[in-house]
């Protein structure tokens, strides 16, 4: 596959609708051609400790944020007609899906690929599948992890590297 859109969600507490963030890395004929980043203006804006441990985010960084579908209007253009690829698909596609139905938005009907499923198939002996893990062992160096963009970025080279 030489041409997909590589996502990442960050939520900001244990409902898969609360996406807090969104990183996505368009690739092109094997190669990064755009990114994009946005925080999302979550509502309720409402943040568990145990997921601003992990991301750093909190409500104050939200507040003043677009919601999910302004953002998403920026996000549907640059993906149009691409394959998704995300590092476990089951939570990204699952909270994509689950935040469009909260705003009433319409299924495109997305085909979703998994580099996580692909990892494991295709890189044996690694201590764990985790993205950082992974990402190192196709020579990507993941610095910032846990941060929409930087996920989608490693990603994208996971994808890419393993001929997704």
């Amino acid at each position: 596959m030489q041409d997909f859109a590589a996502i990442d969600f960050e939520t900001a507490n244990g409902c898969r609708t609360s996406v807090c963030s969104v990183g996505v890395v368009v690739v092109r004929n094997g190669v990064v051609t755009d990114r994009f980043y946005s925080l999302i203006k979550l509502e309720p804006n409402y943040y568990a400790w145990f997921c601003q441990e992990v991301h750093g985010l909190c409500h104050e960084d939200t507040d003043g944020a677009e919601v999910f579908p302004e953002v998403w209007a920026k996000v549907a253009p640059m993906i149009e007609g691409l394959p998704l690829v995300a590092h476990n698909k089951q939570f990204d596609e699952g909270c994509l899906r689950a935040v469009m139905e909260v705003y009433q938005m319409d299924w495109p009907g997305y085909e979703f690929h998994c580099t996580l499923q692909a990892s494991r198939r295709k890189l044996r002996g690694l201590e764990d599948y985790q993205l950082h893990t992974v990402s190192a062992a196709c020579g990507y160096c993941l610095e910032n992890h846990h941060h929409a963009l930087a996920d989608a970025e490693a990603c994208a080279v996971i994808a890419i590297k393993l001929g997704i």
